[in-house]
């Protein structure tokens, strides 16, 4: 089995040795020249050339590359958005009870990721909100940069100026019209765990959409900020209060070369239910997975479900002082660089998993094979969401009966009555 590092880019931040291990262990390196069967992990940029039009380059039944053709439609942050604005107004015009709101017309249940806008386009509509409450806080990101780069905070409409060309008209205009950005409503009331911030990443793999089958990786973990949350204004310019981004954060004088800032999941759960209780941690992953759920769904439609095609997803998480998750992003090429020792492992056995579905018994890839691995190759992943099991059985049913009740996964309660619930994911 070859590995085509001399014709395909690696992703630039994926520890080869921890690839290539995985691989050796199944016996799929060979040095022969005549194999003709391969196995790509690529980058999003080969990616987009593979699947160009002009290229015109055609996969064989034997060879899966590890993104979708246009994985972008989940993975840019103003895509994202919009696909999930999308999505809610479908839900609204077929009457769908999940796309409920309030009296002050906010969904009940679809109000998972912070009000949002895209600049420049939409720079008249932010200042109209911004105007409504002019004492919060925004979060400015360029849509197709990682790691924390360029994202800055602002308090003030006249702190977005210097990218507004014609104040006359109001109308905003980038400095560079290559470049969009978002800007979402800043979470200012984060959970915090010894003062500091944190936020959740989680690894989910979609090896299809149609019918969206995907699976949850029960070893994610919290990345914390090196400097204690404070919500001052005079403070919006440190990153290391704000931004949990490693890439950020290990520039601190206060971070940890040992535990990397980080906790795993599992901490987290016991630090919850110790401190909030069982039932409401419960219900806090709950919501979680039932967000990452929809977030799939609401790209299914227009996603390009080719058949050599599978994803590993890195979700970004972020939960409030009132447990409300809070989807931030999701990341195309989440890093499997280990920063330490805990790190190496969880990532090697991510990617050991991965493949174990990907190509289920280290076989040669078939990409006809029906995707459905049987559940002893899932390691530490779980089943999330099975479309066509949930159509044959009837359970395809998304809302959650009442507030209080989460449609969850395996083992979920009504919270409101302490009866079982038929999972709606499986």
């Amino acid at each position: 089995f070859r590995i085509m590092a001399g014709k395909v880019k690696w992703v630039t931040d994926i520890e080869k040795s921890v690839l290539i291990n995985n691989f050796e262990k199944r016996g799929w390196i060979q040095v022969a020249e005549n194999e003709d069967w391969n196995f790509y992990w690529m980058s999003v940029q080969t990616i987009r050339n593979v699947f160009s039009v002009e290229t015109g380059y055609r996969l064989s039944d034997d060879q899966i590359v590890n993104h979708f053709p246009n994985h972008y439609e989940l993975t840019r942050k103003d895509l994202m958005v919009k696909n999930i604005k999308r999505y809610r107004k479908e839900l609204e015009k077929e009457g769908s009870p999940l796309a409920e709101k309030d009296e002050n017309g906010k969904y009940i249940y679809l109000d998972f990721v912070p009000v949002t806008f895209m600049l420049p386009a939409d720079y008249n509509l932010f200042v109209e909100e911004f105007r409504k409450n002019p004492s919060s806080t925004w979060i400015m990101k360029p849509c197709g940069k990682a790691q924390g780069k360029g994202i800055f905070l602002i308090n003030k409409l006249s702190q977005i100026k210097k990218w507004s060309r014609d104040s006359k008209t109001s109308s905003f205009v980038s400095q560079s019209s290559k470049e969009a950005y978002v800007i979402s409503l800043y979470i200012n009331n984060p959970l915090l765990i010894g003062g500091k911030k944190f936020d959740l990443r989680l690894y989910v793999l979609v090896s299809t959409y149609r019918p969206l089958r995907c699976y949850m990786y029960k070893l994610g973990f919290c990345r914390f900020c090196t400097v204690k949350y404070t919500p001052s204004t005079s403070e919006l310019d440190n990153m290391f209060v704000h931004l949990t981004n490693v890439a950020i954060q290990k520039h601190g004088d206060d971070y940890n070369h040992i535990h990397g800032g980080k906790w795993t999941v599992s901490n987290l759960r016991l630090y919850l239910e110790s401190t909030r209780g069982k039932e409401v941690t419960n219900k806090l992953f709950d919501e979680i997975h039932w967000i990452i759920v929809q977030s799939l769904k609401a790209v299914a439609p227009v996603m390009n479900n080719d058949k050599h095609c599978f994803e590993c997803y890195g979700y970004d998480i972020i939960i409030d002082d009132k447990l409300k998750p809070w989807l931030i992003e999701v990341n195309a090429s989440p890093s499997l660089t280990s920063s330490t020792a805990n790190d190496r492992i969880l990532k090697y056995n991510l990617i050991n998993d991965t493949l174990n579905i990907a190509v289920p018994n280290g076989e040669i890839p078939d990409c006809k094979w029906n995707k459905s691995p049987p559940k002893e190759v899932l390691g530490n992943y779980e089943v999330l969401y099975d479309e066509e099991m949930a159509q044959g059985e009837g359970a395809d049913r998304d809302l959650r009966g009442r507030p209080g009740q989460s449609p969850g996964v395996k083992g979920s309660r009504a919270r409101d009555s302490g009866k079982p619930v038929l999972t709606t994911w499986k």
